[in-house]
């Protein structure tokens, strides 16, 4: 069975292609921000021409993609309508009167500046639903949802949301009247509450339903439109979405629900990253996967992949309740662009070349120096073997561009200015580490930094030095690696409901009441999964209570028993969520009263996992077999020395070498300074630590 998993970039689109037990392939192409399915389709039919089959023998193709994430980003999303309750159009204005600057006048708040819905297609409904139970206290007036819907679809409209206060007790209100919109307008994207995020808590919940619909129009069409380009191919090969959990899901379910694929390129990177680290028997990692445009940062302590908290899953400023891997991103990558503002001062990033033009040494318009021209001015990346030869680069172009932005105004030589292009980058990258790891609990000094990502290794060892890893982990195709976390996760469902009980009054009626919640919600998992082929037999269903302290703000994760919970066992939610809260904020009150605010079952299927082949042993043979040539290369010392090139695909486990050195390979280049030494280990890492 041939697998591809093709990860789109801001630069890069990477695929890796498996067929059969250690018969593995990878590549990568340039992105095509103006349709992603372009260079999607060339990768695959690269990757199959590599590997000497037809792209008809392919079976499953799993695919990351930044397309929501960039419509959040650029502010391209579709023009949304919102039916809510009357009384409440403006809490998506309103949100939670958080200031983002305490002192500052002058700041921007992006609900308002820049709202997912304007407040002219905020359209209020008379109908009211009162908790605790969902009784209804006022009936939903139809005309006045069939007047709203013409008046939206009369404005051009693409996307209508329906939100109304109390959903999650009681849906009916919302599911007649997205039936009556769907009869209005039956080609606009419509959403409910209660079908794309079923919890308590108003703003947060319309502010997610909000962001499904401003991206789901362009997100619905891209899918199925690659979808139909695959099939206009002859590829029949299933495919799949990577979500921002971790999981991977179907097209109509992702097409449906694109507010689960916000993270999903991201995600595919911190997976890719912990099952690397498992080829070195290695569990403790920080992965850090830059590319050419952001740099995403993850802890995985003892193999474990975190989930954020739900307070903190934001996308574009705007509070989003789905579940999302626990990461940082910042804009920090290859086409980060390096800049003196009109006071002088020195930036690099957030604003990137991006593909198009890219940077200066591309040689495809671009003007302004960024962090791949200053690597190329230092010698750290040879034109020669710039993407394996694949993609020619000018150097002179990088020289001239730093020389007139940078260096000639700050009075400085070329190789001056670039090496505070990398200083600066590199700063704004640890900072960012120590924000995942440090300030969570996380001592860097027991964890092994591992860079990927094209541009992730040439700065390993310096983010390694600045927050004192314990050693660099370059994983054997790094340029790929999220990629290859397409091809290790597990297909993933999760369905949530609000459900509110306190855990140490709540008698067995009150858990035969959440017992009954997390059985429809194990059947919607069942149902899933059952619908895309998976056999009862491999489905997997882990239950979750998010929990909190009477009075706290927000909930933690605690791990329910597989079996109904009983006045018996009830104590072993209490206690799970007692260790969470320990470990997430060093304390936890064991006589405190524990309230349960929301249920999450996951559905999962595994995988056959990818098999990565193993080298072949040195035994002796010198590793001047894989010497390529050697040249001036000045690294971040300011020095300046001849530094010998090593081809990866020559190097054999067991092989070990010294700093300087650089070792090149198609999909990315990684930079050993003076003072490091680097072991080859079994399955292709390389481990660099000091000497």
């Amino acid at each position: 069975m041939a697998k591809i998993g093709v990860d789109v970039g801001g630069t890069f689109t990477d695929l890796i292609l498996e067929n059969g037990p250690g018969n593995v392939f990878v590549h990568k192409v340039p992105s095509t921000p103006q349709d992603q399915s372009i260079g999607v389709l060339t990768g695959v039919d690269d990757i199959c021409k590599m590997a000497g089959i037809s792209t008809e023998d392919v079976e499953l193709i799993v695919h990351g993609t930044t397309v929501a994430t960039n419509i959040t980003i650029e502010h391209t999303g579709a023009e949304v309508g919102m039916l809510t309750t009357r009384g409440f159009r403006d809490i998506l204005h309103i949100a939670r009167h958080k200031r983002p600057y305490n002192f500052s006048l002058q700041f921007d708040v992006p609900w308002q500046s820049k709202p997912l819905v304007k407040r002219r297609n905020r359209i209020a409904i008379t109908e009211r639903i009162l908790p605790p139970v969902g009784t209804i206290d006022t009936a939903l007036n139809e005309d006045e949802v069939r007047d709203a819907a013409e008046q939206l679809k009369q404005r051009g409209v693409e996307a209508v949301i329906v939100c109304f206060l109390f959903a999650f007790l009681n849906d009916s209100h919302e599911q007649r009247a997205k039936a009556i919109v769907k009869e209005v307008m039956p080609e606009a994207f419509v959403s409910c509450s209660s079908d794309v995020v079923d919890v308590i808590r108003e703003y947060e919940r319309f502010s997610t339903t909000a962001m499904n619909a401003y991206v789901g129009p362009s997100t619905a069409h891209y899918l199925h439109n690659l979808e139909t380009k695959l099939r206009g191919r002859g590829i029949k090969a299933e495919l799949r979405l990577m979500q921002s959990n971790g999981g991977i899901s179907t097209v109509e379910n992702c097409a449906e629900r694109p507010v689960t694929i916000l993270m999903s390129g991201p995600a595919g990177g911190v997976i890719g990253g912990r099952w690397c680290g498992g080829l070195s028997g290695e569990k403790n990692i920080i992965t850090v996967d830059i590319g050419g445009t952001s740099a995403d940062i993850s802890t995985i302590p003892d193999g474990h992949i975190k989930t954020m908290n739900p307070r903190d899953t934001y996308v574009g400023q705007h509070p989003v309740l789905v579940p999302m891997i626990d990461l940082s991103t910042i804009g920090a990558g290859g086409g980060s662009i390096a800049y003196l503002d009109s006071a002088g001062a020195f930036y690099v990033g957030p604003r990137s070349a991006g593909a198009d033009p890219g940077p200066v040494c591309y040689a495809k318009g671009g003007t302004e120096p960024t962090v791949t021209d200053a690597q190329v001015v230092l010698g750290r990346l040879d034109a020669d073997q710039f993407l394996g030869g694949d993609l020619t680069i000018d150097p002179d172009l990088a020289h001239r561009a730093i020389e007139e932005k940078i260096a000639r105004p700050l009075g400085m030589s070329n190789e001056e200015a670039a090496l505070g292009i990398i200083k600066i980058i590199n700063s704004n990258m640890a900072l960012a580490i120590r924000a995942n790891s440090v300030a969570r609990g996380f001592d860097p000094r027991e964890l092994s930094l591992m860079p990927f990502g094209g541009a992730g290794p040439l700065h390993g060892v310096a983010l390694a030095e600045i927050i004192s890893a314990r050693e660099v982990l370059v994983p054997p195709a790094p340029g790929i690696n999220a990629a290859i976390g397409l091809l290790v996760t597990d297909m993933q469902y999760e369905y949530t409901r609000s459900v509110l009980a306190v855990l140490n009054t709540a008698d067995q009626s009150d858990l035969d009441n959440i017992n009954k919640h997390v059985e429809e919600l194990t059947q919607l998992c069942r149902d899933s999964l059952t619908a895309d082929g998976v056999p009862a037999d491999k489905q997997r269903f882990q239950k979750i209570a998010e929990c909190r302290y009477q009075g706290q703000g927000f909930e933690l994760r605690a791990d329910m028993p597989d079996e109904p919970l009983t006045m018996a066992n009830k104590q072993l939610v209490m206690d799970a969520f007692h260790n969470q809260h320990r470990q997430d904020y060093s304390y936890a009150f064991e006589d405190g009263v524990v309230e349960v605010m929301t249920l999450r079952v996951i559905g999962s299927a595994p995988i056959e996992p990818l098999q990565w082949p193993a080298l072949a042993k040195a035994n002796g043979q010198a590793v001047e077999e894989a010497l390529l040539y050697s040249r001036a290369t000045t690294f971040d010392g300011g020095a300046t020395q001849d530094t010998p090139r090593y081809d990866r695909a020559k190097l054999l486990a067991g092989h070990e070498f010294a700093g300087p050195a650089i070792v090149v390979q198609h999909n990315s280049t990684t930079v050993i300074p003076p003072g490091y030494r680097a072991r080859v280990s079994e399955y292709g890492n390389i481990h660099i630590t000091a000497t």
